[in-house]
């Protein structure tokens, strides 16, 4: 998309002020706006748009790229609660889109300590977010993710870093680019401590996986898994098209079908059916074609879901059913 000249307050201001803080953005700071909004996928101005922003380097950048381009932007923030001094990055947050000119929305989930600790935060912050958010994910995030699905068993989708719950136009963006851009505009980010724990596995991917991938292969692996991710992708694209045609309740055209198109069948039947951001697993989706097949019973799924066949149909009980657990 063509990039304007300033970084104004959603693209009406002058071209010399960032946000509206007054500050001026000398030529240096407009060249480097503009190159990375020509690889941005923003749509185009005037339009209105949501952003998640954490605090973070990542989000932060994407805020102050989407009022570059003209947008008018919300800045969405989800307090999950999780550390005692989280309203640090709540207040951040605010800094940021107070120093862009953005409205601000604060919204605070609880999440429970427990297991699955990552993966029940994020379902509950894109729960609390508006459905068409935009966030600040890049080209570094994509390739973890595509790690981190692999080791679960994604699949294709897994392998292709598919996220069409939210919009992502810094893809084509390093994460190095997004820190040198809020360092170029004195923009106050925070640095989330669970991002750095190794604890977390996608903490361990960031360091300690991918640095010793970088070593083994002695290249860059962000462009090569990001290279693999679109071949997934389109690989996928013609699988869902094929499975979008079966009727994964129906045990008998599962079978019929190539075990791919199947696959994700079934993985687009209970996401719709349970409402749920988790992914549903290779192993899960493999156990479910036992059922269908009449090899077992049921099965439960993520979630605490079950999946279970009455006369050639396959159907899902949510948790804590009068049926109990699978056989």
């Amino acid at each position: 998309m063509a990039a304007p000249e300033t970084l104004g307050c959603g693209g009406g201001e002058s071209a010399e002020t960032l946000g509206c803080g007054g500050e001026s953005v000398g030529g240096g700071e407009s060249a480097e706006i503009a190159g990375l909004l020509e690889r941005c996928a923003f749509p185009d101005p005037p339009a209105s748009i949501g952003c998640g922003l954490s605090g973070g380097p990542d989000s932060s950048a994407l805020v102050a790229l989407a009022v570059a381009a003209g947008l008018e932007v919300t800045a969405w923030h989800v307090d999950h609660g999780l550390r005692p001094d989280s309203g640090r990055d709540a207040a951040a947050a605010r800094a940021v889109a107070d120093r862009l000119g953005c409205r601000f929305e604060l919204r605070t989930v609880t999440v429970e300590a427990g297991p699955n600790l990552e993966a029940r935060a994020r379902a509950a912050r894109y729960a609390a977010l508006p459905d068409d958010v935009h966030v600040g994910h890049t080209a570094d995030d994509r390739a973890e993710t595509v790690l981190f699905n692999i080791g679960r068993g994604g699949g294709l989708a897994g392998g292709g870093a598919l996220h069409r719950a939210v919009r992502r136009p810094l893809l084509a963006l390093r994460r190095h680019e997004t820190h040198a851009l809020c360092a170029r505009l004195g923009l106050p980010v925070v640095s989330d401590p669970m991002n750095d724990d190794l604890a977390f596995a996608r903490a361990a991917i960031r360091h300690e996986v991918m640095p010793a991938l970088a070593r083994a292969l002695d290249r860059d692996p962000v462009t090569l898994l990001n290279r693999h991710a679109d071949l997934c992708a389109d690989a996928h694209e013609v699988i869902a098209g094929l499975a979008a045609g079966l009727d994964a309740t129906s045990a008998a055209e599962l079978a019929e079908a190539p075990r791919a198109v199947a696959s994700e069948a079934l993985r687009s039947w209970v996401a719709a059916q349970t409402g749920s951001a988790q992914a549903v697993s290779a192993r899960s989706v493999e156990r479910i074609l036992a059922v269908a097949a009449g090899d077992r019973l049921a099965t439960e799924i993520e979630g605490g879901h079950r999946v279970a066949r009455t006369r050639g149909r396959l159907r899902i009980e949510a948790p804590g059913g009068p049926n109990g657990r699978p056989s």
